[in-house]
This record gives structure tokens, sequence and C-alpha cells, in this order.
């Protein structure tokens, strides 16, 4: 049996793959965009926005519709964000050294053009790193290193399957274009933060953006 995530390629995966998302049930199929319920009336004992959330317990949705039915519960937020930290550490060693290196580091002179222009690019070359980087290694197994250490990988909420690489460009995008031309550390509190308090997905702004979620492995 397989051990890995459906490859990045946007097709739906193997049907033999354990991270592959089971279908629901055969009545309804809204999609979970058009309706927090999927096309199904609310079930009875509540729903998403009060009662047990989408993806708690053993399994994903309890439901009929439930688009997160057959997937794994959703990751804790808080071990989401230890993941994110570890990344940013991980990439930014690397920006801190690629830029050393090729003398583009922000200086404070006089000349407003020059502390102008080493800034963006620095800010050029960590926008760069970071999409690459969440881009290649998502698209390639649904995680990055912060993520597979703490065991989440990222999926598409309607199949389950590893986001393809547009998916993966634009949430990576979403999250570290803002994070290196403008807001820094502020922007990727609000987008990674966005999931503490999302029904019923726990989703960030990059992961709404992309439709995805983020889902425990083990």
């Amino acid at each position: 049996m397989s051990t890995e995530p459906p490859p990045g390629s946007g097709q739906e995966p193997p049907e033999d793959d354990p991270f592959r998302k089971q279908p629901p049930p055969a009545e309804g199929s809204g999609s979970p965009y058009d309706s927090p319920y999927g096309g199904q009336p609310p079930p009875p004992g509540g729903g998403p926005y009060g009662g047990e959330p989408y993806g708690s317990g053993s399994g994903g949705g309890g439901y009929p519709g439930d688009p997160l039915a057959g997937m794994p519960p959703l990751a804790d937020s808080g071990k989401r964000t230890l993941a994110r930290i570890i990344d940013m550490i991980l990439v930014g060693i690397v920006v801190w050294l690629l830029t050393w290196g090729l003398n583009v580091t922000e200086y404070n002179v006089d000349n407003d053009d020059v502390s102008y222009g080493r800034g963006l690019g620095q800010s050029v070359v960590a926008a760069v790193l970071y999409i690459g980087y969440d881009t290649f290694m998502i698209t390639k197994s649904g995680q990055t290193l912060g993520k597979k250490w703490l065991g989440m990988r990222v999926a598409n909420l309607d199949n389950g399957a590893t986001p393809s690489v547009q998916s993966t460009l634009i949430r990576s995008a979403v999250l570290w274009i803002p994070f290196a031309f403008c807001c820094a550390c502020i922007w990727t509190a609000i987008s990674g933060g966005w999931s503490f308090f999302d029904k019923p997905y726990k989703q960030g702004l990059h992961d709404k953006a992309a439709k995805t979620v983020v889902v425990r492995i083990n």
C-alpha cells in the first residue's frame, strides 16, 4: 500500500491510495463552496457553526454532502503555525545567505534611491525563494519540511488530492508576496492565523484562495 500522497498533477488520486478522499453517499452533489453543507440540509444535532466541526473525530466529515467525508481530520491550527515558523526559518537562512553573497542587502544610507533599490532586491529574492519552496514541496507531496515533520499535508478540499502546480502557486503567492514586499510577519499572521477562527474548514486566507485544506496524516 502506498504511503505517499497522490502526485501533484491536479488529477484524481489513485483508487487504492490511502490519502484519497472516499466519495460521500450518492445523494447530493453540491460544491463545498456553494454552501457550508455541500448542498445538503443541516444535519441533526448541529452543523459547522454549532456542535462538532468538520474533520473532528476519527475521520473527516460525518454526514452526506460533507466535503471532508472520508478525509483525515483537519490539522491543528497551532501545529500549522509551528510548521510555518519552521519553514520561514529554513528558507530565511537561504535568503540571508544568498542576498549576503550577492551583496543584495538593505543599507541605511542617505541616498533614498540606493536604499530603496537594495530593499527591493532583497524582497524579490525572498518572494522567489519562499514561493518556489512552497510550490515545489507541496506540489510534490503536499508537505513542506515543517508540515512533514509535524505530520500534516495540504489537500484539495473537493477531492483530497495533492494540489496542482496552479493551485499551489496561487496559495503560495497569496501568502508570500505581501510578506516579501510590504507586510512581512503581520500578513503571515493574518493569513495563517485566519485558520484559528475559520469555520468549518479551518482555512487560512491562502487556503481559501486555492480551495485547499490542511489535514493530519498520523
